[in-house]
């Protein structure tokens, strides 16, 4: 066993029995909304939140929807860069053609935001539920879930990061050959102690993924989780996940190599060096540029949520009587009359 990296473990692999189309990343998914509906059932618990168990099944339901549809849809119009989808469209929902798989294989966190947040404010707003409120609860529950699925990309072995000879590597078995031409690959395989039989060969990476996956995940919801009975007012904490978020994936992008088919979306400065050597400091990956937006909606979302009305924040909600369960079943009857 080489000691100056480590190896990707042997005993994991993307399917869970081979042969058997069952893989380990759809289940990251529903352990993903499993941990997040435990976590916001124990908000409402604690907080004796207006709402029903009915109306919090809607809600997560609206919610997961709109984050599948959210999550597809913008990774076909962000991150794919040929024109599959846009001469067929149908694609984006059944990619498959003569039984193949076809297209675009993944999801984008920064469409499944988009695309979560307009289910779940669309049922609140349908049932009459505050905004504000519902959406902390989510801030509040998001970020640990969202640990399972980077845990899915590091089982896939995709999403790796760039070419380390530090201790951190990882030899990823999936992970793009380089060329041994390359001086800068020729020094990197010495100091680790790969032998170039080749003209192609595989680096060590920055497990990326793991690295998301604890302070994208584990870290920010921490944070987040103990601050949601302290919250200064409502919708604090889903600025605070929102502007957290992008900040943390900012910096953590500089450790992952960007998709080969994309590369910098955005350089001040031009350069020549290989993705998978060095990440420019002024050089920005596609999901550094969406993760800048998500810091500049949180700096303008801070102010404008404090300044609205009724913004005092409500730790724990006054148990309804029997005497006002009555009174509001009768105001209810009168209304219907």
């Amino acid at each position: 066993m080489n000691f100056l990296y480590i190896p990707f473990p042997s005993w994991l692999s993307p399917e869970i029995i081979p042969g058997i189309p069952i893989r380990w990343y759809g289940i990251m998914y529903i352990l993903a909304f499993g941990t997040a509906f435990l976590l916001y059932q124990k908000q409402v618990r604690e907080r004796n939140f207006p709402i029903s168990s009915d109306q919090l099944s809607g809600l997560f339901s609206w919610g997961i929807a709109g984050l599948l549809l959210g999550a597809r849809i913008f990774a076909t119009i962000v991150y794919e860069t040929s024109n599959i989808y846009r001469e067929q469209p149908w694609l984006v929902f059944w990619p498959f053609r003569n039984g193949q798989f076809t297209g675009l294989a993944g999801m984008s966190y920064h469409g499944g935001v988009i695309g979560g947040l307009a289910g779940f404010i669309s049922y609140s707003l349908i049932k009459k539920l505050s905004v504000r409120e519902i959406s902390d609860m989510f801030a509040a529950s998001i970020p640990l879930g969202y640990t399972f699925g980077r845990i899915g990309n590091f089982i896939n072995g995709e999403l790796y990061g760039r070419v380390t000879t530090g201790p951190l590597g990882m030899l990823f078995p999936y992970a793009e050959k380089l060329p041994t031409r390359e001086q800068w690959v020729q020094e990197a395989a010495e100091k680790v102690g790969i032998v170039i039989n080749n003209d192609m060969v595989n680096l060590p990476r920055y497990p990326s993924q793991l690295f998301e996956a604890f302070f994208e995940g584990i870290f920010l919801w921490a944070i987040v989780w103990l601050l949601r009975n302290r919250k200064p007012f409502k919708g604090f904490l889903w600025a605070l996940y929102i502007g957290g978020y992008g900040l943390i994936r900012f910096i953590l992008e500089y450790f992952r190599e960007p998709d080969s088919d994309l590369g910098y979306r955005l350089e001040f400065i031009s350069n020549t060096l290989a993705p998978a050597k060095a990440h420019p400091l002024l050089s920005f990956s596609t999901g550094q540029i969406l993760s800048f937006f998500m810091i500049i909606a949180a700096i303008v979302a801070l102010p404008i949520l404090k300044a609205m009305p009724h913004s005092h924040a409500i730790s724990v909600y006054p148990v309804q009587t029997s005497t006002a369960k009555t009174v509001a079943k009768k105001k209810g009857k009168r209304k219907r009359r």
